[in-house]
Parts: structure tokens; C-alpha cells; sequence
């Protein structure tokens, strides 16, 4: 698992810390210096959504498989039974076999791995060898497969994988079905929370959300949405029933606040402990719906606070996002806070897969000042 873990990580290889979290902004009490008592928020654009992939996403993987970390091998040279053997490619990308030292495989296919032992044993061997090399087991090229589903998890793929084979894999989300199987058991009175809501589904890939509608390819059959997973990616499904707003961006503490009655926009930031220094509180958005048919609304948290305008009330599932510098297109900004979004509960997810002993992190985006990766911290248990 820790390859697998190590995976998962590149998926925020362009997701960057924004500064130092002790310089902080304004402190802001949830119900200081507004005009009024918190207002519905009708003001919102639909920005173009995930809607139909790309026809390129329908298309397999033309890269090879290539050999990796925990990949099993059986080896033979032809003619000599007497050196069948079955080896692992080490967490250095090295295999072991017969006379030889420890060759580097990683990133070989199988030929290319083939011809380096058949090269290599010329130098112990009279007579050029011929080596048989069957790929036996596969380690090192995964999907994570997580959220509700039957059987979530992390699940070896050889081939061109799409993304309906990849839901067989884990048994399908998880349905009333399915969980009336279960009404029997321990925890019978309270599997209707495990519903799975396919609307707010995804799939990240290298950090950026892949353009599919779970809920269209699942629910209405919609087979453009059928498309072929590469290695890494990862397949989120949510619970139905989950009653957070996240706020992200440039707060003290980026994190998923739990939704209560009139929960207001000042009271759910001032919960992730305020903006920090340079936060620029006039394009504050708020990102409503599903992942494929998104809403944003930007509203002027600054001439909130000042109570120049009044406070505005969320929703479960909002993402508030506190940027940096003011947007130039609502439909990059939408699309900016959502692969935020994604990347911080794929972190968070994954860790949480490998390790129950997680503390979750936040993700900003910086405002190009660079910054480090953030890594799930796993305490001891």
C-alpha cells in the first residue's frame, strides 16, 4: 500500500500551500458587523460543467504497460527447467534472477525487460539465451476506488480499464439495495446514511478532475461517459446524506465545516478561523450543485463584514473559496476551485484508505509564491 499511497500524493502535484499559516487576517465573529440577518443567495451563474468527456477519453491508453514496484515476474530460461523462477520487482525497481545482480526494470516493458536479462546473462552463460518472461501479478499501476461503494479500495489494473469495469471491480456504489441486505446487522438502523450520491461524484487524474458525469453513465446509461481509466486516477462517490460545506482558499484553516440551521457564509469562514494576510475578500465565490452542473455566485465578503451588505445563508455541499487575487472568467475560477475541491478530499480520502489514524488537511492554491506539497499527517495509533 505504501506505493499505492505514494500515487495517490501525485495527484496534487500542481496543488500548492499558499503561505505561512501563522500570518492570519482579520478575525471575523460569525455574526459581527452585518447589516442584517443572513439573506438567501439567488444570484448565481451556471458555469459550464463536466458534461460530455472529451472523445480522446473514450479512447484506450496507447502507452504499454510498463513494469513497476510489486509487479510479479516468472522467469525461465527456455530449455532448462531447473530456472523457473517467480520474482518481485523490489521498491527500487530491481529483479533478481538466476546469476544475475539486481537489473533495474522500472519503467521497462515486458520485451524491454526480456532482451536486458537474455543481455545480461551473455556474461555468465556459453550460449546465447532465450528467456521467457510471463507477467504473473501487477502492484504498481492501481486505481483507488473510494467512497460509497461495496467494496471500496485500491485495485491492480493490467489493461485499458474503463470506468464501468472499474465499478464492477468494487461492486458498485452503494444502493438501498444492497443495504437492505445488510438491515440485519449491527449497524441495520443506520445504513441509510451510506447512500451514494453519484451527482457529486469524480474521477481526479494527476490532480485535475477528468470531465464525466457518474450519475448520467450509471443512472441513465449514458455510455460517453464510459471512459478508460489510467493508472492513478482515483474514483470518488460521496455519501447522499453528507451535511458539510467546505471552505477553501486563503483561510487559516482549510476544512469541511458541518452544516447546521442557517449556517451563514461569515459563520462558516470564521469557522476555518478567518481569511489570512492578502486574502482578496471582494470575489469570495460560492460554488453550489452538482460537479457537473455547476453554479457559482461571488459575493463581497469584505462589505459583509463591514456590514455594508448583508450576511448570505449556505447550503450543504457549498464550497466557499477564499482566493488570492481577484478572477478574470467565472468559468476558470469555477473550474480552479473545483479541482481544489477534488484534490483536497482525494488527499483526504486516500489517507484515510491507507490509514484510519489521519489527521485531514486543507489545500489552498497559492497566489504564485510557490509552497510545498501538503501530506496527510497519519499519527501513530
Amino acid at each position: 500500500m505504501r506505493a499505492a499511497f505514494h500515487s495517490l500524493l501525485g495527484l496534487t502535484a500542481t496543488i500548492l500551500l499558499a503561505s505561512c499559516r501563522t500570518a492570519t487576517g482579520p478575525q471575523f465573529e460569525p455574526h459581527a458587523g452585518t447589516s442584517s440577518s443572513p439573506a438567501v443567495l439567488n444570484d448565481f451563474t451556471p458555469v459550464a460543467g463536466e458534461g460530455r468527456p472529451d472523445p480522446g477519453l473514450l479512447q484506450p491508453p496507447v502507452e504499454p504497460f510498463t513494469l513497476g514496484p510489486g509487479d510479479r515476474l516468472e522467469i525461465q530460461i527456455i530449455g532448462d527447467a531447473t530456472t523457473i523462477t517467480t520474482t518481485v520487482v523490489g521498491p527500487d525497481g530491481r529483479l533478481y534472477f538466476y546469476l544475475l545482480p539486481g537489473l533495474d526494470v522500472w519503467g521497462l516493458t515486458l520485451g524491454e525487460a526480456k532482451s536486458l536479462i537474455e543481455r545480461e546473462l551473455l556474461k555468465f552463460l556459453r550460449d546465447k539465451p532465450r528467456v521467457s518472461v510471463t507477467l504473473r501479478g501487477v502492484e504498481s499501476q492501481q486505481v483507488w476506488l473510494l467512497g460509497r461503494l461495496n467494496h471500496p479500495g485500491v485495485y491492480p489494473i493490467i489493461g485499458p480499464t474503463r470506468l464501468l469495469e472499474a465499478f464492477a471491480l468494487a461492486g458498485g456504489p452503494t444502493s438501498p439495495a444492497t443495504l437492505a441486505s445488510l438491515a440485519n446487522g449491527p449497524m441495520g438502523a443506520n445504513l441509510s446514511e451510506d447512500l451514494a450520491d453519484l451527482r457529486r461524484g469524480f474521477v481526479v487524474r494527476e490532480g485535475k478532475i477528468v470531465p464525466v458525469d457518474l450519475y448520467r453513465l450509471l443512472k441513465e446509461g449514458d455510455m460517453s461517459q464510459d471512459i478508460y481509466l489510467h493508472p492513478g486516477d482515483l474514483v470518488y462517490v460521496p455519501p447522499a446524506v453528507a451535511r458539510e460545506v467546505f471552505v477553501l482558499g486563503a483561510v487559516l484553516e482549510p476544512r469541511s465545516v458541518a452544516y447546521r440551521k442557517s449556517l451563514s457564509l461569515v459563520a462558516a469562514v470564521a469557522s476555518a478561523r478567518g481569511t489570512i494576510k492578502d486574502a482578496y475578500l471582494s470575489h469570495v465565490a460560492i460554488v453550489r450543485g452538482s460537479l457537473s452542473e455547476p453554479k457559482i455566485a461571488v459575493v463581497d465578503f469584505r462589505a459583509i463584514t463591514r456590514g455594508q451588505k448583508p450576511d448570505v445563508l449556505l447550503e450543504p455541499g457549498d464550497i466557499v473559496y477564499v482566493p488570492f487575487a481577484p478572477y478574470r472568467t467565472l468559468e476558470r475560477y469555477a473550474n480552479m476551485i473545483l479541482n481544489t475541491f477534488v484534490s483536497t478530499v482525494a488527499i483526504n480520502e486516500g489517507a484515510r484508505s491507507v490509514s484510519r489514524n489521519v489527521v485531514p488537511v486543507g489545500v489552498s492554491i497559492g497566489g504564485g509564491s510557490g509552497g510545498s506539497v501538503p501530506t496527510p499527517v497519519v499519527v501513530p495509533p
